[in-house]
């Protein structure tokens, strides 16, 4: 099994994109989803996106997350 998160694109540098995840902002590899961009929400693993995913898909999910972890994501 593995775990995967929302993570919302807010800039592109070539083969590599900075996203936000739930607060936290990184680095990541968006070589298997070359077709994204900013302000588009991906679902990350192991620092690679590896796939687009719509908006209310993303936020239903990141509020999930804030359930289970007692959290507020800031999305």
């Amino acid at each position: 099994m593995c775990l995967a998160v929302p993570a919302k694109i807010y800039k592109i540098e070539g083969r590599f994109a900075w996203v936000d995840i739930m607060g936290n902002r990184r680095r990541i590899s968006i070589g298997v989803t070359p077709e994204v961009k900013v302000g588009d929400f991906v679902l990350l693993h192991a620092g690679y996106a590896i796939s687009k995913l719509d908006m209310e898909e993303a936020l239903a999910t990141l509020k999930l997350w804030e359930e289970i972890n007692g959290v507020t994501t800031g999305v």
